[in-house]
């Protein structure tokens, strides 16, 4: 029997991807409920790979005991574009299919700073104008409160 793939989804974070694991369901039932692949294996290791435009990078093999986990991979390039896939491995079963590559590109701080920089940009502007419009209004310049002597019409 084979085991996975996993469910994995990543989210870039600066310098780095987070790369979120769920181990993959078995369809072995005890008393109509599914069994855990903790149930039937002793332990569960996970092995990540990661993936550049030039070369891929198999990271160390690590243990988990839980069903849902998340691991956080650092010192990325910035503005890079990196690709991930999660191979789970049991103790007794060699046989596993690796989940499906999924890509991101790692944040710099530079966007973050562009973001806000951007943002904070629109807010001074909406409220420059909003004050001329105000001025215009309090001057009699758009929707006058009142209206003019025939004279000076």
């Amino acid at each position: 029997a084979f085991l996975g793939p996993p469910e994995v989804n990543i989210s870039s974070c600066i310098s780095c991807i987070n790369v979120t694991i769920k181990l993959p369901t078995t369809y072995i039932r005890e008393n109509e409920n599914t069994r855990s692949l903790f149930n039937i294996y002793n332990h569960l290791e996970y092995v990540i790979t990661l993936k550049t435009l030039d070369r891929e990078h198999k990271r160390t093999l690590k243990t988990t005991s839980e069903e849902i986990f998340s691991t956080v991979i650092e010192d990325l390039y910035p503005d890079r574009n990196y690709c991930v896939s999660v191979m789970v491995i049991a103790s007794l079963n060699k046989n596993s299919i690796p989940s499906a590559w999924k890509c991101v590109t790692a944040e710099s701080v530079a966007q973050k700073d562009y973001h806000t920089l951007t943002i904070a940009g629109a807010v001074c502007v909406s409220l420059i104008l909003a004050g001329i419009l105000k001025c215009m209004h309090a001057g009699g310049y758009i929707l006058p409160e009142k209206s003019f002597p025939r004279t000076l019409v």
